[in-house]
């Protein structure tokens, strides 16, 4: 137990039963039994989550089960592929495209645990991480903290703790780790790694760079979600963002989180694909510094995107955008019925230009299309 990551680590074992007696007795309970286990009596509930007494017993009891409620009431069903390939026991840092605040990090330890994985600990970031009860139910799930805002030079301190961490999580803890490829969801669909969150990465070693990144097993993830979660208001962000710099609304995160959960999501898509080679890491080794991470940066995304699975909705809006039928092969004239007026019907609820929230909107469903074909 390395007490120089005490304000940041999830919960150990031994704070479970503390964190579960908060939690059974959290005026919110009720609410969030009756949505997730409709099934099941409040006190039954309650039951549930006293007999879970260590991270393995809550998230088997609880998280699982709740993670498939909102799988099986908000989607046409959830496939995945390349699991198998990490049942070598290594720890690994997973690099994901990032479309929804919960439910990415959450559906993985859903496909980890029922693959018989070892569940990851995730990032969180600190604007997420407000109310007791939220803080709970998150580091019981194996969640930790990165913290968002501050001044350059808290910032680079916030990076290097949470970099030692996550190196530590996988050196010493034997953890995998979950982290968005980017601060923040992708909000436009076009999926791009930062190439700061790689540079963080690298701040918690001195050795040579092949050696720094390849103890980290660096496994990319692709997600793709039928219907975008969330699309609405991605739609107004980018509208607002045009004009003036966006300032969220006090609980503006929350609600991004309940309308990601409530969602209809159609199908849900999850490949786990080849971890980045040492040999790929000394190719990258070749450049100078920005473009060592560069170079990474583009090895990841191709990984993504040669995984990423494109729906009808995708084909659909790249044609409409361009007022074609180019990819008519992909979806029936009913599915571009139904899509269009699932559009029509979404954007009349938003605030700006018609034709340039709907050109917003189709761009955000369409740009997986160009990615996935420019590789």
């Amino acid at each position: 137990m390395d007490q120089r990551f005490d304000d940041l680590r999830p919960y150990y074992d031994s704070e479970i039963p503390a964190a579960i007696e908060r939690v059974v007795a959290s005026p919110y309970l009720p609410a969030i039994a009756s949505y997730l286990f409709p099934a099941k009596p409040l006190e039954e509930v309650r039951q549930l989550l006293q007999k879970s007494q260590t991270i393995h017993d809550f998230q088997k009891h609880i998280m699982l089960p709740a993670i498939h409620s909102i799988i099986d009431k908000t989607s046409d069903g959830l496939t995945h592929a390349g699991f198998e390939k990490l049942a070598d026991g290594r720890n690994r840092m997973f690099v994901a495209n990032h479309r929804d605040i919960l439910l990415d990090a959450a559906v993985l330890q859903v496909l980890l645990f029922e693959n018989g994985i070892d569940t990851s600990e995730i990032t969180f970031g600190s604007n997420l991480m407000q109310g007791s009860l939220v803080v709970d139910i998150g580091k019981m799930n194996k969640m930790f903290r990165i913290m968002r805002g501050g001044t350059v030079k808290e910032f680079y301190k916030n990076s290097t703790e949470v970099s030692s961490y996550m190196r530590y999580a996988i050196m010493q803890k034997k953890q995998s780790v979950w982290i968005a490829q980017r601060n923040g969801r992708t909000k436009d669909g076009a999926d791009k790694t930062d190439m700061a969150v790689l540079k963080m990465f690298a701040l918690s070693s001195d050795k040579p760079f092949f050696e720094n990144l390849g103890e980290l097993a660096i496994t990319p993830l692709a997600v793709s979600y039928e219907y975008e979660p969330c699309d609405f208001l991605k739609t107004q962000e980018l509208f607002i963002s045009r004009y003036q710099r966006y300032e969220k609304e006090p609980g503006e995160d929350l609600n991004s989180i309940l309308q990601g959960i409530r969602q209809f999501k159609g199908h849900i898509h999850f490949v786990a694909t080849d971890a980045v080679t040492e040999e790929e890491l000394r190719y990258c080794d070749r450049f100078d510094r920005n473009r060592k991470f560069q170079q990474l940066a583009q090895i990841i995304d191709r990984r993504i995107y040669e995984n990423y699975r494109l729906w009808p909705t995708n084909y659909i809006a790249h044609d409409l955008l361009n007022q074609s039928y180019r990819y008519r092969d992909h979806y029936t004239e009913e599915q571009r019925r139904q899509f269009v007026d699932y559009m029509d019907e979404g954007l009349k609820n938003l605030v700006g230009e018609e034709v340039e929230l709907r050109d917003i909107f189709l761009h955000i469903y369409a740009n997986p299309v160009e990615s996935v074909k420019s590789l």
